[in-house]
């Protein structure tokens, strides 16, 4: 993702699928700003800088349907639910986790939105310091749809790789249909849907 001017003085943090003649297919403007405060120290405040997306994108491309996000987006499965209810086959994730909540989220949050999604998971971080202070986790991730790391770039910065066979995702939503069994319920009398 790259760093977009906007409106108010603001920047959007945006994505883009770009085709084989270099177009732009589709962009994606992050939704969810990390503001929130690790330590003492360690403070983020994405909305100081950055204006929200409003909309989910989903990007039809000769070889997959993939759903996008942004980093902290990773931690708002409603988002990733509603991508693979619209046919999202590779859930994008380009990051910067810290190296903090990257040690004790990062991969478990990536294999979550596959699994609960029968999808792959495409999951490029940053490594190493982050301007401003910090340090970014690393361990680029891609994910298949029953929750299996096919590859981890670590720490190193340097290229990730795998296979990716998409008649994985229609098998693995045919043995666990959780799309198909995800039901609306109401919560005290309120009508809500299950995105979760």
């Amino acid at each position: 993702s790259v760093a977009i001017s906007g409106s108010a003085g603001k920047i959007y943090n945006r994505s883009f699928t770009i085709d084989d003649m270099g177009c732009i297919r589709s962009r994606y403007d992050k939704i969810h700003l990390f503001d929130i405060q690790l330590s003492q120290n360690e403070v983020y405040r994405e909305s100081a800088l950055i204006s929200g997306g409003k909309h989910a994108v989903l990007s039809n491309t000769p070889f997959a349907i993939i759903g996008h996000s942004i980093c902290y987006d990773l931690r708002f499965p409603g988002l990733y639910r509603e991508l693979a209810r619209a046919g999202a086959e590779i859930l994008m994730v380009p990051a910067a986790f810290t190296k903090k909540t990257g040690e004790a989220h990062w991969h478990i949050l990536n294999r979550a939105r596959a699994i609960e999604n029968g999808a792959f998971v495409v999951a490029p971080c940053a490594v190493g310091p982050i301007d401003g202070g910090g340090e970014s986790y690393g361990h680029s991730l891609i994910v298949n749809p029953w929750g299996e790391v096919l590859a981890d770039g670590g720490i190193t910065p340097g290229i990730v790789q795998a296979t990716i066979d998409l008649d994985e995702v229609s098998l693995i939503r045919r043995k666990i249909p959780s799309l198909e069994h995800d039901q609306p319920f109401t919560l005290n009398g309120n009508t809500q849907r299950n995105v979760a």
